[in-house]
């Protein structure tokens, strides 16, 4: 079960949970850290929390579910109460104090109709949404003021599992509350939030109230942008999860130049190299992407790829499997280029690939059964980019995030063969595809 923070207090029973923020505070104009190793972590901290801030949300929503209810005349005829302001929190860092940019989770700032940041001072400001995106739960605010102290970026692709970090946030609303613990693992997906997962997991004590807030390091560098939490009990329970800050950034590049994300593919599909495959492949690797097909006249195919390669690393970057490239070449600005390093008869090659524009997906022609489903061409792949909730699509299994490589058994690497393919479909049709690195065979009948 996932839960978007709507207050401090609701996400209580949830089995799984996206974190509540808790109020942020800034108060010194000063640089945060000088980042020196053996510094005292009360020192190192006093400098660092004034840049997590509260931010508080309000947006209009109505209890009653009737579509009719939301016509103002039908409402007064029948002398129903109007909708009423809901009011929800969470929590930002400030990472530009130059330019007043806040980052935060899209799940903390959605349908808002007005935000405030609240600092460790007790200023207060409105917030400029300057863009979100839904697929990282990544959003990006704006505040006009002076002596704000924003928090130094570090480097998540360095992390290494066994480290010390630091989280920063408002459990149920408590107030700026830090907790501590280390790196439990890296590069988690299929935890079912979003479409693109890279999280960062830890035990340092993460509840609802902490979405949007920072996850750092013992010199007060910015790693994370914590965003859930699994909690049978509703609590903590030593596993939190953040957002990369290498993802969280380069969404936040894209969102100020463009006010959205604009993901790029090179043309191929791909799939996980498991052990059968290296041993076919007769390869001594165990990580890596592999090019199930290539599609012509895509940029992947300009630059030689073929069936059969081994993606291993991307701008010198290794490529652990599918989800890492796929991140890798979504997040990428459009129009740029990649170097990628791959393997093919054992031999080790590279080649520079250019980054196109996803291309849109056509679902007039989509079958009933689908309804509600938006699919979008990523990285070669058909990608299901969102699904409407209580859609046909959700009460049929689909979800955000979900790879579909085969309509009954026939492969599709675009959205036009994935509509070719289930046009006229009267019968049963099963979807392969991959959900969170694992392949998933979805019967809707």
């Amino acid at each position: 079960m996932t839960m978007r923070s709507s207050s401090y207090l609701a996400a209580l029973s949830a089995v799984f949970l996206v974190l509540a923020p808790a109020p942020a505070w800034a108060t010194a104009p000063s640089p945060v850290m000088s980042a020196s190793v053996g510094r005292a972590l009360p020192d190192v901290l006093q400098e660092v929390t004034p840049a997590v801030v509260n931010i508080a949300v309000t947006s209009s929503t109505s209890a009653e579910t009737n579509p009719l209810y939301n016509d103002p005349f039908f409402r007064r005829y029948f002398n129903l109460p109007e909708a009423q302001p809901r009011l929800s929190a969470g929590s930002g860092v400030i990472v530009d104090a130059e330019k007043g940019f806040i980052l935060t989770n899209h799940h903390v700032v959605a349908d808002a109709s007005e935000i405030t940041v609240t600092l460790k001072d007790r200023r207060r400001f409105t917030a400029e949404l300057v863009g979100s995106d839904q697929a990282t739960d990544i959003a990006l605010l704006r505040i006009k003021g002076d002596r704000l102290t924003a928090l130094p970026f570090g480097d998540s692709d360095t992390l290494r599992v066994g480290e010390t970090v630091v989280a920063i946030g408002n459990p149920f609303g408590l107030g700026q509350t830090v907790t501590s613990g280390i790196v439990s693992a890296l590069g988690r997906s299929g935890i079912n939030i979003e479409g693109y997962e890279d999280f960062i997991q830890t035990d340092a004590s993460i509840n609802p109230g902490n979405s949007g807030g920072a996850l750092v390091t013992p010199e007060g560098r910015l790693v994370g942008i914590n965003t859930a939490i699994i909690a049978p009990a509703g609590g903590n329970v030593g596993i939190g999860f953040a957002v990369p800050i290498a993802m969280a950034s380069a969404v936040m590049k894209q969102l100020s130049e463009h006010g959205e994300v604009r993901r790029g593919r090179i043309g191929v599909v791909i799939q996980d190299l498991t052990p059968d495959l290296a041993d076919a492949l007769k390869l001594t690797e165990n990580f890596g992407a592999v090019v199930s097909s290539v599609e012509d006249g895509s940029p992947a195919a300009q630059a030689g790829l073929l069936a059969g390669d081994v993606i291993v690393s991307v701008d010198d970057h290794p490529i652990s499997g599918s989800v890492d490239l796929r991140n890798r070449v979504g997040l990428a600005p459009v129009g740029s280029e990649v170097a990628i390093e791959y393997l093919r008869d054992g031999a080790r090659k590279s080649a520079t690939v250019r980054i196109e524009p996803e291309k849109e997906a056509k679902t007039a022609a989509l079958p009933d059964r689908l309804e509600g489903a938006q699919f979008q061409d990523t990285a070669g792949n058909v990608l299901v980019s969102s699904v409407d909730e209580g859609s046909a699509a959700a009460r049929a299994g689909l979800r955000a995030g979900d790879v579909i490589v085969a309509v009954n058994r026939h492969p599709v690497t675009t959205t036009l063969e994935l509509t070719t393919a289930l046009r006229g479909t009267a019968g049963t049709i099963a979807l392969d595809l991959f959900r969170g690195g694992a392949k998933l065979l979805l019967v809707i009948r």
